[in-house]
């Protein structure tokens, strides 16, 4: 068992310049390129796989620590904050005080940290069109692009006997190395506030979260959408169901059990999945009483049953003339509408707060959260049908939807977009939070979640649901 630490927090690390901006792939690869130049020996990137079109997965490690820390950037096509925040804690970590000493103490000291550059590099260049600005709303969703859940590389695949994707591989293949004691999977969800998601508690974290959150002025979510179900130890905190176990709600698949976040808990990890806000809504920390949630759950399921209908007879407009190429756009929008559709009747009042209801008692936090689902649902639907359409985009276009009825489908996306988009702005008063803010609290977050995994990380046994033949034993790993 390693040897605990002091129980004071730590001072938070001194900010230094980071990139006020998203960066692409390229300059991701370039950025640490160049840090490995300037730290020889210290600083080292390899490539671990290839996408599905031959792109290469990079991953850059910094340090000669005898334990491993893995951090995951750019899972999501859509949240770019990640590859940021890797840059960020690689170059402190070869600052001059991370290279004095042999690096042999117990804890954070003793770590080789190992940065997964982007994990989907295909879809993360579907999103380059947005990520330079300007930081809107509706420039956000009429260029945003994440593909359907099969394609999404932290997903294992879900029927027996079939091959991971390329990606996941990489990921699987690198956990399987490593045998991390902690995972950080760097997520920037676009609308909301921050949380964590834990495979297994860390005590004191969510202090450590709050106060991050309190001095960068980010809301800390309370019930939101991706976790609404599962424990809350702490403001910002979600404990996942176990790796056997699955998730609550009818219209999600199980988080964990089919994914690469549970995958390494045979070697004692805990895995954290790091929530930083593209555009923060001060409501999702509300966790007063509502004054009318039932009224409140009627005109979210109305008004997504009738957007659900209305998008998908568009859809079903333009369909026969799509071509081949659409097929990245289609399939993400065909599944957000099945959703949708689901969501809208899983989320009536009659439904949700009966007495077989499937909802935990509704907050202002948990509305919002809620409203904010399904709006963003809407909008990315939409956003992904005007591409589709939008001679300017890639793929989907061509003569066959030059005629007929999509200019009259697109110019209707074009209206709902922009009504949706300000209406989304107005509803929930979001503001912008600057991407050195969003990158800096992923910073600490997980500096804070190595400090404090490194004090508790052992084999999963029967508590964990796993038992002692799932534990997995590191062998002895000796590093130049």
């Amino acid at each position: 068992m390693p040897q605990r630490g002091p129980t004071a927090p730590p001072p938070v690390p001194e900010r230094v310049t980071v990139p006020g901006r998203y960066l692409d792939v390229d300059e991701l690869t370039l950025r640490a390129e160049a840090l490995t130049t300037a730290f020889p020996g210290l600083a080292v990137l390899r490539r671990i796989g290839s996408s599905r079109s031959g792109e290469p997965i990079r991953l850059l490690s910094v340090g000669r620590g005898s334990r491993d820390v893995l951090v995951v950037a750019g899972p999501h096509a859509n949240e770019p904050v990640g590859g940021v925040t890797a840059l960020r804690l690689a170059r402190y970590l070869c600052g001059p005080s991370k290279r004095a000493g042999t690096g042999r103490r117990s804890g954070p000291a003793d770590t080789t940290w190992h940065f997964v550059l982007c994990a989907d590099p295909e879809g993360a260049r579907r999103n380059e069109r947005w990520i330079k600005g300007p930081m809107t709303l509706s420039h956000y969703f009429r260029n945003f692009y994440r593909p359907g859940l099969a394609e999404q590389p932290e997903w294992l695949p879900t029927e027996p006997g079939a091959a991971p994707l390329p990606e996941t591989a990489a990921l699987l293949g690198v956990q399987d190395e490593l045998r991390p004691y902690l995972q950080c999977s760097l997520h920037g969800v676009d609308v909301g506030g921050t949380f964590v998601q834990l495979t297994r508690g860390l005590p004191g974290f969510s202090g450590r979260l709050t106060g991050s959150a309190r001095d960068l002025s980010l809301p800390v979510e309370r019930g939101p959408y991706d976790a609404f179900f599962w424990p809350s130890p702490g403001p910002g905190v979600f404990d996942m169901p176990r790796p056997r176990e699955t998730d609550q709600v009818a219209t999600r698949p199980a988080s964990t059990a089919t994914s690469t976040w549970s995958h390494p808990h045979r070697y004692g990890t805990v895995t954290a999945i790091v929530e930083s806000p593209m555009w923060a809504v001060d409501a999702v920390a509300d966790t007063s009483e509502h004054p009318d949630p039932y009224g409140a759950l009627g005109s979210v399921s109305r008004t997504l049953a009738e957007e659900t209908r209305h998008l998908s007879g568009l859809l079903e407009r333009v369909a026969p003339g799509l071509p081949d190429s659409a097929e990245p756009l289609l399939t993400p929008v065909t599944e957000y509408l099945a959703v949708s559709a689901d969501l809208a009747g899983e989320w009536s009042p009659e439904t949700a707060l009966g007495p077989s209801g499937s909802l935990p008692p509704m907050n202002r936090a948990r509305v919002t959260a809620l409203r904010i689902a399904a709006r963003r649902l809407m909008m990315r639907s939409a956003g992904l049908l005007h591409q589709m359409l939008d001679d300017g985009g890639e793929g989907a276009s061509g003569h066959r939807l030059a005629r007929g009825p999509a200019p009259e489908v697109r110019a209707e996306l074009q209206r709902f977009l922009t009504e949706g988009c300000e209406a989304f702005e107005a509803d929930f008063r979001t503001r912008w939070i600057p991407v050195s803010d969003q990158v800096e609290h992923q910073f600490r977050v997980v500096l804070a979640a190595a400090e404090l995994a490194a004090r508790t990380t052992r084999l999963p046994g029967p508590a964990d649901g796993g038992s002692p033949d799932d534990a997995v034993p590191r062998p002895v790993v000796v590093r130049a």
